[in-house]
């Protein structure tokens, strides 16, 4: 995000608010992994960049798979599922997050969060407090509830015309954007969404540019 030119990526609202989504899970030692290219688990080596230290990563299923143990039992409400995946919008060179739906609210048991290997021989680095896993919960059940349907954008005259509106702004925005002292120019993007506005709409009351999460609190006994 940092190093796009001029923060670009930071126009983008949905990428924004994706990044805040759960909470982040961090990697304690620093160590490099690097995978042969083999099944066995032995085809994936771990050092670490500590003396003495130890990784939270193991070679445990073979398969070109890096696995981080989750030291913590996480706890939903019930009907609540925990959504595990690899930080969101983090991609990492030769090695891929796999995610997982984890329902945490009656096992008593902890889970691991995996990574696969997508190149062989290339060493991959994880540095002490880079994100491993990123946590957040979903309603079990909800996603069966949807019905998903296939409609003509004609069906409704109202949102036919006012993305017809957004689509010729947007057209004559991007073509005016590279002209010199222009107004698209001066303004640099057109913040339709970031604002939450829509033709003939104000925003909605809970539209949103950030995600503010609750830290873990320490609860006594």
């Amino acid at each position: 995000m940092e190093r796009t030119r001029d923060r670009f990526a930071y126009r983008c609202l949905p990428l924004n608010v994706a990044n805040e989504y759960g909470w982040l899970l961090l990697n304690t030692h620093p160590f490099v992994a690097e995978w042969s290219g083999g099944d066995e688990i032995g085809a994936v080596s771990i050092r670490s960049l500590e003396p003495r230290a130890r990784t939270i990563a193991v070679s445990h299923f073979g398969q070109g798979v890096l696995t981080f143990s989750v030291d913590a039992l996480f706890q939903t409400e019930p009907g609540y599922d925990l959504v595990a995946t690899g930080p969101l919008n983090s991609p990492k060179d030769a090695i891929q997050p796999l995610t997982g739906v984890v329902e945490c609210d009656w096992c008593p048991f902890t889970f691991t969060m995996n990574w696969i290997f997508t190149r062989k021989r290339a060493p991959i680095t994880f540095e002490r407090d880079e994100p491993f896993c990123m946590i957040f919960p979903v309603q079990r059940g909800f996603l069966e509830t949807v019905e998903p349907e296939f409609r003509s954008l004609e069906r409704d005259p109202e949102l036919a015309r006012n993305y017809k509106v957004y689509a010729q702004s947007r057209l004559e925005f991007n073509r005016t954007l590279n002209v010199p002292g222009s107004d698209a120019q001066i303004k640099k993007w057109q913040k339709f969404y970031f604002r939450g506005l829509a033709p003939g709409k104000a925003a909605p009351p809970d539209h949103r540019v950030r995600v503010r999460l609750k830290e873990f609190l320490t609860k006594a006994d």
